[in-house]
């Protein structure tokens, strides 16, 4: 028999074990690791990526110092981070994800917006003391939408590297280039420099998909049909039936850094009328939820709108189109599972 539960009436209580818990390669690079990587012959830098990660891997454990060690140090101090630029498709996240898994004592990976969530939900300092007992810190899909994140994450990081902890992160843009022709402000171009002496860097290169459009999105079903549908499909799976409107209005009150539990009873998310989000702070949390939804591989059934219409044309062209561009090919591509079978990739 199904279970049918509701997100939009569940108020997760996570303590901070729990928040650090959830900072791991989902479950899609769960098992991952160098060996399982395929470096494509035709770019070299794949291949060399590899190499560059083993080795730093190998001085994990090891550091001595930081970054104020290698302004005053007389010898030469090998940079405490490590950075893959590269464009979509390239294998960044499953090489993120081997260093993880191959790299000793206690480490965390996640994705730069849930270290931003989770500096909300400590606050700076006590992030600050729980992730500088770590050996390692990833950070997957940098993201620069605004400069209070960046400058926030710079300052992070470089208090991590002061306490020796070592850091590796993904993104599609050299550290060097981030946030350029987006903000002026001068203190945030001195965090943006300051950031990105921090790290080797290392373009991998390949195919990018970036060019390669979104997937097309299935045809909403009819709404009197979707729960018999869902049951159907997924026998005795545990389901969370929501109205949307109920469940946008639900996210303003359980902070993002609890979406992951939120989830956590979820097999499949049924979705009553979804409409087209008009107001930026409720896309953005949205956002933050399609990734737990996506990291869970949470298959979804809806009615409304198709999530190709989730916002607005002009949230899909203006500063946070990369955040809403990948939101959108996750739903999609989640509830073309749903409602085909197609795996989510």
């Amino acid at each position: 028999m199904a279970t049918i539960t509701h997100l939009s009436q569940r108020t997760p209580t996570v303590s901070i074990d729990d928040l650090l818990a959830g900072f791991h390669p989902s479950y899609r690079f769960g098992e991952v690791s160098f060996d399982t990587y395929r470096p494509d012959p035709a770019w070299p830098t794949q291949a060399e990526a590899v190499t560059k990660l083993k080795h730093f891997a190998s001085t994990i454990g090891n550091s001595k110092g930081g970054f104020l060690g290698k302004l005053f140090g007389k010898k030469k101090v090998e940079k405490s981070g490590m950075y893959l630029d590269g464009g979509f498709g390239v294998g960044k996240t499953h090489l993120l994800a081997s260093l993880w898994h191959l790299a000793p004592g206690r480490k965390a990976f996640g994705t730069f917006v849930e270290y931003t969530n989770l500096v909300g939900a400590l606050s700076f300092r006590q992030t600050v003391e729980v992730l500088s007992g770590y050996s390692l810190v990833c950070i997957d899909e940098f993201e620069l939408d605004d400069p209070g994140d960046t400058v926030l994450m710079s300052r992070l990081m470089r208090e991590l590297s002061d306490a020796g902890v070592k850091i590796a992160a993904t993104s599609n843009t050299l550290p060097g280039a981030l946030g350029e022709g987006r903000f002026a402000a001068v203190d945030f171009q001195r965090e943006i420099k300051v950031l990105s002496e921090q790290f080797d860097v290392h373009r991998v290169e390949g195919v990018d998909f970036r060019h390669r459009g979104l997937p097309d999105a299935p045809v909403p079903l009819e709404d009197g049909f979707i729960e018999e549908f869902a049951v159907e499909r997924y026998g005795d799976k545990t389901f969370a039936v929501d109205e949307f409107s109920d469940l946008i209005g639900h996210m303003s009150k359980v902070h993002p850094s609890r979406y992951r539990a939120l989830l956590a009873e979820t097999d499949v998310l049924v979705l009553h009328n979804v409409e087209t989000i008009t107001e930026q702070a409720v896309a953005l949390r949205f956002v933050v939820l399609a990734d737990r939804l996506y990291d869970k591989d949470v298959p979804i059934i809806a009615s409304g709108k198709p999530f190709s219409e989730l916002f607005t044309p002009e949230m899909m062209a203006g500063g946070y189109q990369k955040k809403y561009f990948r939101a959108v090919s996750r739903l999609t591509a989640l509830a073309r599972e749903g409602q085909t079978g197609e795996p989510a990739l």
